[in-house]
């Protein structure tokens, strides 16, 4: 195994002989120099692993050596020491991109942890998580297998996306077992929405006994009701940011990015199905399930055959939901497609604060990143494992207007609220359905049509969509839904097209990813 190779710049070493001794011990190779042109020399020649340099040397001095080794070998880490406690050095040192700020006299002890931490950091992390997983393994098995609540699932999630973010750069055999207990939480999480799906639509009626009500998980068309409204109620200011299929822990990793900007309170809510846009985030801006929708509002539903945008209506349901709630508040609607909206939103942000007491933002990025990627060659190769797909998110965020607008949104004190109408899948398993009469619609995830053959065993069947709250436009439609990691796709041409979406991602049907989904409120911080 390679020894880590250290070199220690001090006009004084022949003090440190016993430190160096110490390190030599341990197993690090150390090379010395007692002024700065010497270092500059040995830097030239060598390259080292890390870089332990005085700060007060004759001559060329620390923070000068610094400067030069950072020209030579910029990705070095280098440990500054120092006599000084003085403020403005170590504002030098720190611009200057030092590794670690150690005050004179250091012990052994300290040297070994600013290595660790420097040189060896990853891997303990590393070691520590996969332990720690390996610890819970089996707790979250025994969960998997119990009766969970709707809650419990959420709760259950969150480990899941926890450890999942925690061993993404572990390279080790427990990210394959991770992906394993996700794939068997996923087939019980099917069983159990198969089980509950109907009595969580039924309860949805306000005819519905309170009980029943309540035992159901919060769902789509909840959410203006249980938090838009309330915190309207307490005259805040409210810019809601809708991120098209936008999944959890593309959440997890935005919220970090976030929290310095903002306290966060963070909760679950259940997407309703199907789990698309036409249908969940319709459902979320109209307060009402589909059938609903259709039946009170016929002018703005569009059925699954119309060639129509299907959510071309958004602001006109926000506007009833408001009415129909007896409520007077004003809002704005902005759909937003690329960065040039989101720019011209953030220059609008004062006057629309100003006149608005909501004001309603749809991002469509990571939707349209989902569905260019299935068409997109390159775009696979960017985003080729759930890390990489959770890693564009990240770059978009950063380097987009998003973040100008949640910089100005916290500078105004508005309270944001984030969430999605659904999350998405990435699937890797085909099953074969059929249309006898062709009227079926496109979805990989989920089918309506009044002649469907296909095996029960392998979907979610609603026979009778009222049950489901869904509407019908034939009187003999049914739906079924795909679940795990499934893609429904037709008997005819059936390798071209499942060898085309296998390791794509799609959403509509059932699973943790697509149905629990995030809804935070942020508050910002002063």
């Amino acid at each position: 195994m390679k020894k880590d190779k250290l070199l220690w710049i001090d006009d004084e070493i022949g003090l440190l002989r016993p430190h160096i001794l110490f390190l030599q011990g341990k197993g690090y190779e150390v090379e010395t120099a007692t002024n700065g042109v010497d270092a500059l020399e040995l830097c030239r020649n060598t390259a080292y692993d890390l870089i332990f340099l005085d700060e007060n040397m004759p001559g060329l001095n620390g923070l000068e050596t610094l400067e030069r080794i950072k020209d030579l070998r910029p990705a070095v880490p280098v440990v500054m020491i120092t006599k000084s406690e003085e403020e403005n050095i170590m504002d030098m040192a720190i611009g200057q991109k030092i590794a670690d700020y150690l005050i004179k006299p250091v012990n052994p002890n300290q040297i070994l942890l600013s290595l660790k931490k420097n040189l060896h950091r990853q891997d303990i992390v590393n070691e520590t998580a996969q332990e720690r997983y390996r610890q819970d393994f089996g707790k979250i098995g025994m969960q998997i297998n119990d009766s969970l609540t709707p809650d419990e699932w959420a709760e259950l999630y969150r480990r899941l996306v926890y450890w999942e973010l925690e061993l993404e750069s572990s390279d080790s055999p427990m990210e394959e077992m991770l992906t394993m207990q996700k794939t068997e939480a996923n087939a019980a999480f099917a069983k159990f929405v198969k089980r509950n799906y109907l009595q969580w639509a039924a309860a949805t009626s306000p005819q519905a006994p309170q009980a029943r009500q309540d035992e159901r998980p919060m769902m789509s068309l909840d959410v203006m009701k249980r938090t838009i409204f309330p915190l309207l109620d307490r005259k805040e200011k409210v810019f809601f940011i809708i991120i098209d299929n936008f999944r959890y822990d593309q959440w997890r990793v935005l919220a970090n990015e976030l929290s310095g900007l903002y306290d966060i309170d963070e909760r679950l809510y259940f997407s309703i199905l199907p789990t698309t846009t036409q249908y969940a985030r319709n459902a979320l801006f109209a307060g009402l399930m589909p059938d609903r929708i259709a039946s009170l509002f016929p002018d703005l539903w569009v059925d699954e055959d119309e060639e129509e945008s299907k959510n071309l209506n958004e602001d006109v349901l926000i506007e009833n939901t408001i009415h129909r709630f007896r409520r007077n508040d004003t809002f704005s609607y902005h759909k937003l497609n690329d960065a040039a909206g989101v720019e011209k939103l953030v220059a609008q942000l004062p006057s629309l604060i100003a006149q608005n007491d909501l004001n309603v933002a749809v991002l469509n990025f990571i939707d349209m990143l989902s569905h260019s990627r299935t068409e997109s060659k390159m775009l696979r190769e960017l985003a080729s494992t759930e890390a990489a797909y959770r890693s564009i998110t990240l770059s978009w965020y950063r380097h987009s207007p998003l973040r100008d607008l949640f910089r100005e949104l916290t500078a105004r004190q508005c309270k944001v609220v984030v969430t999605t109408d659904h999350g998405s899948i990435r699937v890797d398993n085909p099953v074969k359905v059929q249309s006898l009469n062709g009227d079926i619609n496109s979805n990989l995830r989920y089918k309506l049509s009044r002649n469907m053959t296909y095996n029960a065993k392998q979907v979610f069947e609603v026979s009778r969509p009222a049950e489901a709250c869904l509407p019908a436009p034939n009187v003999s439609t049914r739906y079924i839904f795909a679940t795990g990691k499934d893609f429904f796709v037709y008997p005819n041409n059936l390798n071209h097209y499942a060898a085309y979406y296998t390791d794509t991602f799609q959403h509509g049907g059932i699973s943790m990813e697509e149905m629990i989904v995030p809804l935070a409120v942020l508050s910002g911080k002063k």
